[in-house]
């Protein structure tokens, strides 16, 4: 991840659940057993130039787990 999260992800959506993540075999690996989702939401980012952008944002989430591979999808202004 090439920038931080400045403020809250805001509108929060779930793009796939369970068998529904291409990747589930791949993150049961590395990080564990969970009911894995994928999911969007829009954030304020700081890039490693120092620049602010509002970006979409995804990512796979697990309770007990929490948040990994956040990744900037695209730029929103």
């Amino acid at each position: 991840m090439n920038f931080d999260i400045i403020n809250k992800i805001t509108e929060i959506e779930t793009i796939a659940k369970g068998t529904g993540v291409r990747e589930l075999n791949r993150l049961r690996k590395f990080y564990g057993l969970g009911n894995w989702k994928k999911m969007k939401g829009i954030a304020r980012i700081r890039l490693s130039s120092g620049k602010i952008r509002m970006a979409e944002l995804h990512w796979y989430e697990a309770h007990g787990i929490g948040k990994k591979e956040i990744k900037r999808k695209k730029y929103l202004e």
